[in-house]
């Protein structure tokens, strides 16, 4: 599951255990990216309140598809299966093309985003490969190139926080040894419009 010692929810002190009934699924399941962060439940209480607020709130403006993809696209760069699998289940839910998780990763791998998003998402891919891979090199041009695209600035905020919360993630994972063992890819906090509601299904 990991390289460091877990807890599972039947074992969960109670700290522990009333996060975990927060974020829970059926039958008690707890996905590994969670679970990682049992020896100090309040590490998970702010992971999920950031990755609830940030992929998963009704304020957001930009489809929720494309955040998700955004999200494939950072853990592609950073070499992060676990968040791959998982992103791309979710993903794949969310498209309405058929194959299009399959056409999403064709475009990723051969480097080609470009055959895949608009052109005014395919800046914002551009984006999230430079604040991933050379944060220190951007600039105030490569905000006005979003602007320029049709990006409002509050979606300029939300791409950054989508981009910036995988980095973290993808951290959390590839440096503990979270792997994808007893996993169901894809579980995610379905209800948008209750920012409380973190249970995933």
């Amino acid at each position: 599951m990991s390289w460091i010692q877990t807890i599972d929810y039947a074992s969960a002190g109670p700290a522990l255990r009333m996060v975990y009934d927060r974020v829970k699924g059926a039958d008690n399941y707890i996905d590994n990216v969670l679970k990682v962060h049992s020896l100090r439940p309040h590490t998970l209480f702010g992971h999920m309140a950031l990755y609830k607020n940030v992929l998963h709130h009704a304020d957001n403006q930009l489809p929720k598809w494309y955040l998700e993809a955004i999200g494939v696209y950072v853990s592609y760069l950073n070499q992060c299966a676990y968040c791959i699998n998982h992103h791309l289940a979710g993903f794949e839910r969310l498209y309405t093309e058929k194959n299009g998780s399959a056409k999403l990763m064709k475009a990723i791998e051969s480097d080609a985003l470009s055959q895949f998003f608009d052109s005014k998402f395919c800046p914002g891919a551009q984006y999230a490969r430079s604040l991933t891979l050379g944060n220190q090199h951007i600039g105030h041009t490569d905000f006005l190139s979003l602007r320029d695209a049709g990006f409002s600035d509050g979606e300029i905020l939300e791409l950054n926080q989508v981009i910036s919360y995988f980095n973290y993630v993808n951290r959390t994972v590839n440096g503990l040894g979270v792997n994808l063992d007893g996993d169901i890819p894809g579980l995610s906090p379905g209800v948008n419009d209750d920012p409380n509601n973190w249970h995933h299904a």
